[in-house]
């Protein structure tokens, strides 16, 4: 099998500077959708056609297992395929899909390479209510396929019929390439359309089959930014439907967005407006409450993330609370029944069992260790505006409220610093450390008062 995506359209009508099959699905160019499709039917060889903005679209998703067929100018999908028929080898099937149609489905796709076996022409078909602007499919007295007609050169009559093409087929590459070098563009656009190899397939004998998708939304292309916005929430209906079939508790299943890959544990429960980004692995009875934003985290089983937290490149324990109003950055480690605390913000640091942040601190590029207590509005100083530097805390230390720890430097274990200390030694264990200025009163001072102007 071999399979061709036609993603040469310049896309006008979304209105921007970024290629059409760039716009993004689920936070994925449309494209790279398709391709997933491709070399998930295990597709020997995958050329992608590309035209306007062909490079930035070749940056972006090159791939060893990729050739490119550049097309120019656009004379058509016909036209389109031609340019891919030197990558393409005789004596085997090529599948034809779409850079702009991202929800196709691998079952629809294998049913479909079925029915063309090792010789037929298949073609994805959907029946319409309303097919204006489609090609429609026409039909001998037999019931077999004779030809596609463009809306645009149809006849009233032939208007209505409401099975339409999609323009997804399989083919022979022997007969493609031939029936590729008989059509002409005698039409209404002046363009080579892939469709009338159908016509030249009947002609020669080949027989023409026919399958219809698992989905209509399966089928439909983006145009425009509306079209893509609707493509966006089915794709993630798809997702919060395949979740709740996992046991997953959804609030509100049309208010989640998943834009990579979640994986889910058993008595998961997720609020409204959460964000699923890259790769998220939730434990056992895992409650991500409502807008946080997970991006490539594991959390483990029965913790709790609570509402308005953003957790980024994360590995949390078990029942761990995080929130809310928390952030963790790329480089965190929770251990077991860790609690970070509203406004508490950690990054590139290891915290160990049971230690506590509840509220206003900052600890970044600092190890910690097990049943520490770190107090309200203390932050770790690991930045000497030229390098960053590692704060140590062993076990059982008691960080007082207001601290400063300026890195590098080592809290012992057992220790505690007083509230307000401003730590740039080390800190021995099982002792009080505090660093204040003298406290003094001053009787006879006078609040100032406003001159008069």
């Amino acid at each position: 099998m071999q399979v061709v995506v036609l993603a040469a359209g310049q896309g006008k009508r979304m209105r921007s500077v970024l290629p059409k099959v760039l716009q993004p699905i689920a936070g994925k160019p449309m494209l790279a959708h398709v391709l997933d499709a491709a070399r998930a039917l295990d597709a020997r060889r995958i050329c992608v056609v590309y035209g306007h903005g062909g490079e930035v679209v070749r940056e972006r998703l090159d791939a060893a297992d990729l050739a490119w067929a550049r097309q120019e100018p656009q004379l058509g999908t016909g036209h389109a395929v031609q340019q891919s028929l030197p990558h393409l080898s005789d004596g085997e099937m090529a599948l034809v899909l779409y850079g702009d149609v991202p929800l196709i489905g691998v079952p629809t796709l294998r049913r479909l390479v079925d029915a063309a076996g090792g010789a037929r022409l298949a073609l994805l078909t959907v029946s319409m209510n309303d097919p204006t602007g489609y090609g429609r499919i026409l039909r001998d007295a037999a019931g077999k396929v004779s030809r596609i007609v463009e809306e645009k050169d149809a006849s009233a009559e032939e208007r209505k019929v409401c099975e339409v093409n999609t323009g997804i087929l399989v083919a022979p590459v022997t007969q493609l390439r031939d029936w590729l070098g008989r059509i002409g563009n005698d039409n209404a656009q002046g363009e080579y359309y892939l469709t009338d190899i159908i016509g030249l397939a009947v002609a020669d004998g080949i027989e023409v089959a026919s399958v219809q998708p698992d989905s209509f939304a399966e089928t439909l292309g983006v145009n425009n930014k509306a079209q893509l916005a609707e493509l966006e929430r089915l794709h993630q209906g798809n997702i919060a439907r395949r979740l709740m079939e996992e046991g997953v508790t959804l609030i509100d299943p049309a208010r989640i967005d998943v834009r990579g890959s979640l994986t889910v544990g058993r008595d998961v429960e997720i609020d409204v407006n959460c964000v699923f980004e890259g790769t998220v692995e939730l434990g056992d009875s895992v409650r991500i409450a409502a807008n946080c934003v997970i991006r490539n985290a594991r959390i483990g089983a029965g913790t709790r993330i609570e509402p308005f937290s953003h957790v980024d490149s994360t590995s949390m324990g078990e029942v761990c609370v995080v929130g809310p109003y928390a952030r963790t950055r790329p480089g965190t480690v929770l251990g077991k029944d860790v609690h970070l605390g509203n406004f508490v913000e950690v990054k590139n640091s290891i915290i160990a069992d049971h230690s506590k942040a509840n509220h206003l601190a900052y600890v970044g590029d600092a190890d910690i260790g097990r049943k520490v207590n770190i107090g309200a509005g203390t932050i770790t100083c690991n930045y000497d505006s030229v390098n960053k530097h590692r704060t140590i805390i062993e076990d059982d230390v008691f960080i007082g409220s207001d601290t400063q720890l300026v890195a590098p430097v080592r809290v012992g274990r057992g220790a505690t610093l007083g509230a307000g200390t401003t730590l740039t030694r080390d800190a021995p264990p099982d002792q009080l450390t505090v660093t204040r200025v003298k406290q003094i009163s001053v009787t006879h001072w006078k609040r100032p008062v406003k001159l008069p102007r």
